[in-house]
């Protein structure tokens, strides 16, 4: 009996050190980090919502290759959870609270609209949520908007270098301007009208309109009438602008067409036709031409299998910084040490060159990306860079 209790008792013993060993050798569960990804995925600003969306997918490709993103002694695999806003303040409302409430996220890129922006704010920025948008609206950014970050330059960056050098190297006197009849459409006519002032040009006309409009036939005839020599798309999602290039020139307007908004330059090909695009005179944030641009730009088409929008690589820098600030607060839950880290990045080494924050003295915040932009010009299809910008000025 004694021996065979004993047999027992080393029995016992010996399944306890093998279960120590298996529980010491299995891995730990790898946890997850969710991103929002809360753009415009259908409608007239899809191309710039998918290209956002895009640029969060190959940062979070790019730490998911190697083990994930290494934060405070764990590795987290990064989920992106896109959600379409369709352009509309109130869907966005309903799909950021979503994210928010339902998913738990703390990160969100987007979105792309200016009325969704602040249609969203107050929940994001009550609930310290980090938010890279695009929005223009000067109203985006400000020392009470602290979770708010932008890593485009704007209309209020771009507009007065980019008309200085359109009015000066193509002689414009009078412009007509479309714009939509929202927060987007009226910062940037109120943009631009000024600076083509400033530049020497008179703002001879204005029409705007609602969204969902196809037809700009009588609102380009009665810009036409004020006998303008350039027409202004401001920031145009790319069809809109596509479709009012495409019915201005069927009208017989031959004068400057110039886009000083975001890039879109192929999609407005597409939708406008070659021939009715040659000469539109785009901004662009990107030149092909860099290295590194040039290799996000081989990346983004061998996976997507359709054309780079030139916002992307704006986000896939601001999502590789925000990825940066996470590991040097040794948190991916408190957003507010985050947001600390993200602040005190004062150069970072990105697709688009050397870039930091800047907007203080415009915005009362360090929240606005820094970085060089461009003027191009559609030749056969193509863009053309004609002009290199800073805020200073055109070359």
């Amino acid at each position: 009996m004694k021996r065979k209790i004993g047999i027992v008792l080393v029995l016992l013993a010996a399944i306890s050190v093998v279960a120590s060993i298996s529980v010491v050798a299995l891995p730990q569960e790898q946890e997850t980090l969710k991103i929002g990804a809360l753009v415009t995925l259908s409608g007239s600003g899809a191309a710039w919502g998918q290209g956002m969306l895009h640029a969060a997918e190959l940062a979070t490709d790019d730490v998911n290759a190697n083990g994930g993103l290494d934060v405070g002694g764990k590795k987290y695999r990064v989920q992106v959870i896109p959600y379409d806003d369709k352009y509309q303040a109130n869907e966005g409302v309903t799909v950021a609270n979503r994210l928010v409430f339902e998913d738990r996220v703390k990160y969100i890129i987007g979105s792309v609209g200016s009325a969704v922006l602040l249609a969203i704010q107050p929940t994001t920025e009550k609930n310290k949520v980090i938010l890279m948008t695009l929005a223009f609206t000067s109203k985006a950014l400000g020392a009470d908007k602290l979770f708010t970050f932008r890593p485009v330059v704007t209309t209020g960056e771009i507009s007065q270098p980019q008309i200085d050098w359109v009015v000066k190297t193509r002689n414009i006197k009078r412009v007509g301007f479309l714009f939509p009849n929202d927060e987007t459409g009226q910062s940037i006519s109120s943009d631009n009208s000024a600076a083509y002032r400033k530049a020497g040009a008179t703002p001879a006309a204005m029409e705007s309109f609602e969204r969902d409009r196809v037809d700009f036939v009588s609102l380009l005839t009665r810009i036409l009438a004020a006998q303008v020599d350039a027409i202004e798309l401001g920031g145009n999602s790319p069809t809109t602008a596509g479709l009012i290039l495409k019915q201005a020139r069927e009208l017989g307007f031959s004068g400057t067409i110039i886009h000083t908004g975001g890039p879109a330059t192929q999609e407005i090909v597409n939708v406008a036709g070659k021939q009715a695009a040659e000469g539109l005179l785009e901004h662009t944030p990107i030149n092909p031409a860099l290295a590194s641009v040039k290799a996000y730009i081989e990346r983004y088409v061998a996976k997507y299998k359709q054309p780079m929008n030139g916002f992307s690589p704006a986000f896939y820098d601001g999502t590789r910084m925000m990825f940066d600030a996470m590991r040097k607060a040794g948190s991916v839950t408190d957003s507010d040490k985050v947001r600390l880290e993200l602040e005190k990045i004062k150069t970072f080494s990105g697709v688009l060159g050397e870039e930091s924050w800047t907007g203080k003295a415009r915005y009362g915040i360090d929240h606005q990306l820094n970085v060089p932009f461009y003027v191009a010009e559609v030749k056969d299809g193509q863009e053309v860079i004609r002009a290199q910008c800073t805020v200073a000025g055109c070359k």
